[in-house]
């Protein structure tokens, strides 16, 4: 990999740089397939809204 380290980067900034050829898309993909699957560990959640807003409510004050 290039001097700038991809682990400390979201993955548009990563696409970004790979569009700058700030680092090689071919060792970006490495780095990907090298970390470890965490799926186990995630929880799932439900959450749930007081209010909701539809798109239609955000548009009224716009005439």
């Amino acid at each position: 990999m290039s001097e700038l380290d991809v682990r400390y980067s979201d993955k548009r900034t990563a696409e970004r740089y790979i569009k700058l050829g700030m680092i090689d898309e071919k060792d970006y993909e490495k780095h990907l397939k090298a970390l470890p699957d965490v799926a186990e560990k995630g929880e799932r959640l439900q959450a749930e809204a007081d209010e909701y807003i539809l798109d239609e409510d955000l548009n009224e004050g716009a005439e």
